[in-house]
């Protein structure tokens, strides 16, 4: 395998790349951003008096949206929030399915992770910093997810609720046969081993 030198560009200066080609790239392999097995739902989607989102993306088998905002160059405060609003417009439209708001961007600025990762406690939001590297005539994107949502469970499905196992709770599941047995053992227990 020979080694090739990669050289970092960055889109939001570059005259020849804009916002419409990196979603037209995405829309060709909705795979990229790596979010998984997902098909393109809709591209420049038209939010009822909120503008419009870049990309909805829908997991292959299961009951999930990704509503996708792409900013060139850094994370800033307006393009966070526009991810956000168009997250709870989706949701509230169609409730059926679980939504996820996305936010890439060519620079995940740490004020901006900070403010992502307060959020993310109750907004299920992923941050993604997009990378366009290049080799001679060809040109790659690369995604990293620098923050993932936080999945959440209900609590009887990681927390077992704990009878209290005394007396009365053995008297309803053991036999009065099973139960004497257990007096006579501890009777001759304390004989050897006083309480």
């Amino acid at each position: 395998m020979a080694y090739v030198k990669f050289e970092k560009l960055f889109l939001k200066s570059h005259p020849q790349f804009d916002e419409r080609w990196i979603q037209d790239r995405i829309a060709e392999d909705p795979s990229i951003p790596g979010l998984g097995d997902v098909d393109l739902k809709d591209k420049e989607r038209i939010q009822p008096r909120a503008g419009r989102l870049d990309l909805l993306l829908q997991d292959a088998e299961d009951y999930r949206r990704y509503e996708v905002e792409i900013q060139l160059g850094a994370t800033d405060e307006s393009h966070i929030i526009r991810t956000i609003e168009y997250w709870d417009i989706e949701r509230k439209r169609y409730p059926q399915y679980e939504h996820v708001a996305a936010v890439v961007a060519e620079d995940i600025t740490s004020r901006f992770l900070n403010v992502i990762s307060l959020f993310n406690g109750s907004i299920p939001l992923i941050a993604i910093q997009m990378s366009a590297l290049q080799s001679g005539e060809q040109m790659g994107l690369f995604f990293t997810k620098v923050m993932d949502h936080a999945e959440r469970g209900l609590v009887d499905e990681d927390e077992e609720i704990q009878e209290t196992a005394d007396r009365p709770y053995w008297e309803k599941r053991a036999s009065k046969k099973t139960l004497m047995m257990v007096d006579e053992l501890l009777v001759m227990m304390r004989k050897y081993e006083p309480a």
